[in-house]
């Protein structure tokens, strides 16, 4: 059974919007920090955005001013509201823990990315 399920993914054009939805367990909800990773064709898994069980938030340089990670405690569901895109946003986002930015579950399925015109 997967530990986290991410959602919302798809085909957007440069400039557009989406918002990618991470749901997972209470009890993985109520202990760990979280986050949004991706990897895109040829590259490293990287953590893009991070968000603490009190709510503090931090980004990669990249995405700072355009992506916004959120949680929302009553359905144990972390957001990344990701505004502006751009061709280099491409990439397939995974949710997982963000503890000392340190990912220990096993991977869900991800979601794919793709801004393109």
């Amino acid at each position: 059974q997967a530990q986290v399920v991410e959602s919302g993914g798809g085909l957007v054009q440069p400039g557009g919007s989406l918002r990618l939805s991470c749901t997972t367990s209470i009890r993985i909800f109520s202990i760990y920090n979280l986050g949004w990773y991706r990897q895109g064709p040829g590259n490293q898994r990287e953590l893009v955005a991070a968000i603490s069980r009190l709510g503090s938030t931090k980004y990669v340089d990249s995405v700072k001013g355009r992506f916004t990670i959120s949680r929302n405690v009553a359905k144990n569901t972390v957001y990344l509201q990701m505004n502006d895109l751009k061709s280099e946003d491409s990439a397939v986002y995974f949710c997982n823990t963000a503890q000392d930015d340190v990912a220990f579950l096993p991977w869900g399925q991800g979601t794919q990315v793709t801004v393109s015109s």
